[in-house]
């Protein structure tokens, strides 16, 4: 790679970093009191495929340890947010499904980050936003593709 490809590089990535440290204060702060962003996440994520996933499964989707996710996972058991039960078939394995108070706890959360996210696409205007996602899904899966 040339000095300028690697600059280049290096000036995305860093650009990339600042961004995604600034969004994540950025919404942790307007979360609901007591949620934090990998809990909204997992419950989000849940939401969405509004089905059962395995803690592994979970793990995997967000690129982090087992532990790390079991850790996030008890805490939205703790506060009733989902249920997990034991799979009939492998007494080894759990499934993780969301409740009705954690899809309640989702939607406000939703509710409260919305705004903010609304304001930051207002402000760059809807078609830039619309023409720098391809690039940003591409480079995800590159990066994701790359770690398998």
């Amino acid at each position: 790679m040339s000095d300028k490809t690697d600059d280049l590089a290096i000036s995305l990535f860093g650009e990339l970093f600042m961004a995604d440290q600034l969004a994540r204060n950025r919404i942790s702060k307007a979360l609901p009191k007591g949620m934090e962003l990998s809990h909204f996440s997992v419950l989000n994520h849940l939401a969405r495929l509004n089905e059962e996933r395995t803690p592994a499964q979970l793990a995997r989707a967000f690129h982090v340890t087992r532990g790390a996710m079991t850790n996030t996972l008890t805490k939205l058991e703790w506060a009733g947010h989902i249920h997990i039960r034991p799979d009939w078939d492998d007494a080894r394995q759990k499934f993780v499904a969301i409740s009705p108070a954690g899809r309640a706890a989702r939607d406000a959360a939703v509710a409260s980050v919305s705004p903010l996210i609304a304001e930051v696409v207002t402000a760059l205007g809807a078609e830039r936003v619309r023409a720098v996602l391809p690039v940003l899904r591409e480079l995800r899966l590159r990066l994701e593709n790359d770690e398998a």
